[in-house]
């Protein structure tokens, strides 16, 4: 597997060695000890989570407050998403800022996202099956996020806001300014 750092410390794109032949393909989507001696430091996953989801739905943006902040390992199994991680965390250089990165059944890449972000995705394709791991239960006390259009984030969703589909509970969240965030 290669990794490499973005813009953002810590939040990494991990590309697998991907063996193709005529049977079809292989790869290994994860090495606890690579990503570790990598970052720096260790990740436990503790879940795995999937998801499916049609042409438009945004899932997020999520977060859930300490001591139930995630740190996450996602990809795509099919589909074509465009997933977004925001820095929530109050004492970074890179408070407030974002990245976005298309994942793909083609390219294959993941994304790792340390605690401390908040994470969202936007389905591409017809539909969309995400896999991701987890470091730390889901709790719904603790649980937060971030309006998707937020004006001060300035997010390049790649498609007209009128095509997104969110939940109930997504449609309340506020804007990151307002946010008693990390």
């Amino acid at each position: 597997m290669e990794y490499f750092r973005t813009e953002i410390l810590d939040v990494l794109v991990i590309k697998p060695k991907v063996f193709k032949d005529d049977r079809g393909y292989f790869l290994e989507t994860y090495k606890e000890k690579e990503l570790n001696d990598f970052l720096g430091f260790e990740v436990n996953f503790c879940q795995e989570n999937e998801s499916k989801s049609s042409f438009g739905v945004l899932r997020g943006l999520h977060f859930q407050n300490p001591p139930f902040s995630q740190a996450k390992l996602v990809r795509v199994i099919q589909g074509n998403i465009l997933d977004v991680v925001v820095d929530i965390r109050k004492g970074s250089k890179t408070f407030g800022k974002h990245i976005s990165i298309e994942l793909n059944e083609i390219n294959k890449k993941q994304l790792f996202i340390p605690r401390g972000f908040a994470h969202g995705f936007l389905v591409l394709s017809e539909t969309a099956i995400v896999s991701y791991k987890v470091d730390n239960l889901y709790n719904p006390d603790y649980e937060d996020g971030i309006m998707f259009n937020d004006e001060m984030l300035n997010i390049d969703w790649k498609i007209s806001h009128d095509e997104i589909i969110l939940s109930e509970k997504d449609l309340k969240y506020k804007p990151f300014k307002s946010m008693n965030v990390q």
